[in-house]
């Protein structure tokens, strides 16, 4: 261990790694949605039954979500994370690797691949939950806002680098072979974090004595003898925990309207040609990335000059408010690309509130962080699964203009939510 006075930076190195997990997490899973028309005419299936493979992989990855937490806690992020990513590489070949119509029938191709999805979603659940583990032991209390933020810019950067580059490989080489060249992605992230990343700070080598203060300044003592009620039991009755759930999965209704719809409303609802909203899809989370960041940056330096509770709320007043009024006008604004522009930092403003968000769930669950990451994702997929088919019945019925500026409603919502959680209120796990 080093003795100097000034502390290491290492956590911030460990950091590089949980944004690469971010990263990784999301170009492997755009391969399908990517994908998608290549897959469809591939394996002679219809629309339909490619909604039932992809439901699958979202009802998995809802359900694991908070299991997904307890894993994290129990086995810590490195065991962890380094099982999953291994997993994520197996889950993309296997699904290169499912039979084509030359030797199996339609019904058992969207067999096959309704099941080989659904694993998939099950080893991708646990990635936030447990990157938040990580989070709540590397760094110290008040200053997860950014590091929380930044990981969100991972998963933003991820969704923006795959559109296009997925595109392009899958027109000149197939989406097999494409699949297949990006399986190793999994298999290099596990092995870096096996390799450099430990569970506990004290843990690593290059990490010295003032580190180790600076992380645990503040910090609740550990529990290390069994609780009763077990943790995961506290963290579902807590008020603070309920409450921020329903307010994180209010305000990802927006996420999942960009993240499912955002191109189709491009092309059908604003008219505009493929290559042109393909160009300004992978834009909107280019922007997004600088609104993760800068929120979690803001949620810490809140944090210090006005508390927990104040800090992790204001962040979120000013992104859910940003994001209402900009979403409205930019849903019915006459020029599209205009409309495009505003709606896109309707967005940033949304992403602004992720850093506080995760952050507050450190910050209430404690050491359970991982529990409390994996209910606050529960709710947020679960709100993602009502998103799937609320906004496009909006869309028929009313118009997408309409169904656009409807996640205003929601993001307000988040925000009055959002106001009675006390995060300054651990849960007690004595």
């Amino acid at each position: 261990m080093q003795e100097a006075s000034r502390p290491t930076n290492v956590r911030w190195r460990v950091f590089l790694l949980i944004a690469f997990a971010s990263f990784v997490a999301y170009v492997l899973r755009s391969t399908m949605s990517v994908g998608a028309p290549a897959i469809i005419e591939d394996l002679g299936i219809s629309t339909l039954q490619f909604g039932w493979i992809t439901s699958a992989f979202l009802w998995s990855y809802a359900a694991l979500q908070f299991p997904g937490g307890i894993f994290g806690d129990k086995v810590g992020p490195r065991k962890a994370l380094t099982i999953i990513a291994v997993l994520w590489g197996v889950g993309l070949a296997l699904t290169a690797l499912v039979p084509g119509k030359a030797v199996a029938s339609a019904g058992t191709i969207v067999g096959i691949m309704i099941l080989v999805r659904f694993l998939n979603g099950m080893v991708h659940a646990p990635v936030f939950p447990v990157l938040n583990v990580a989070i709540s032991r590397w760094f110290p209390v008040g200053s997860w806002g950014l590091p929380t933020g930044l990981s969100s810019s991972g998963l933003t950067l991820g969704a923006a680098a795959a559109s296009p580059l997925l595109a392009w490989m899958i027109l000149e080489f197939g989406w097999r072979f494409s699949f297949l060249v990006l399986t190793p992605l999994g298999f290099i992230l596990a092995a870096a974090i096996w390799w450099y990343a430990r569970d506990y700070p004290r843990e690593h080598h290059a990490v010295n004595e003032a580190e180790i203060d600076l992380i645990a300044a503040e910090r609740v003592p550990p529990v290390l003898s069994p609780i009763n009620p077990p943790g995961w039991v506290r963290i579902l009755k807590d008020r603070n925990i309920v409450l921020l759930t329903l307010s994180y999965s209010f305000s990802c209704y927006v996420f999942y309207t960009v993240l499912s719809y955002f191109f189709l409303y491009l092309v059908t609802g604003r008219g505009i040609g493929d290559l042109q909203a393909g160009v300004l899809n992978g834009q909107i989370w280019l922007v997004a990335a600088f609104g993760a960041a800068f929120g979690g940056w803001l949620c810490d330096y809140l944090c210090h000059k006005v508390g927990l509770r104040w800090g992790y709320r204001w962040p979120i007043i000013i992104g859910q408010i940003g994001c209402a009024i900009l979403f409205v006008f930019g849903a019915y604004h006459q020029e599209p690309i205009i409309a495009v522009a505003i709606m896109s930092i309707a967005f940033c403003f949304q992403q602004m509130t992720e850093g506080a968000y995760w952050s507050s769930s450190i910050a209430i669950g404690n050491q359970l962080a991982g529990t409390a990451g994996g209910i606050l994702n529960t709710g947020a997929n679960i709100m993602g699964a009502i998103n799937a088919v609320l906004l496009v019945w909006l869309a028929d019925s009313f118009g997408w203009a309409f169904a656009m500026a409807s996640n205003a409603v929601f993001t307000l919502i988040a925000l009055a939510l959002m106001m009675f959680v006390r995060t300054d209120e651990p849960i007690p796990l004595d």
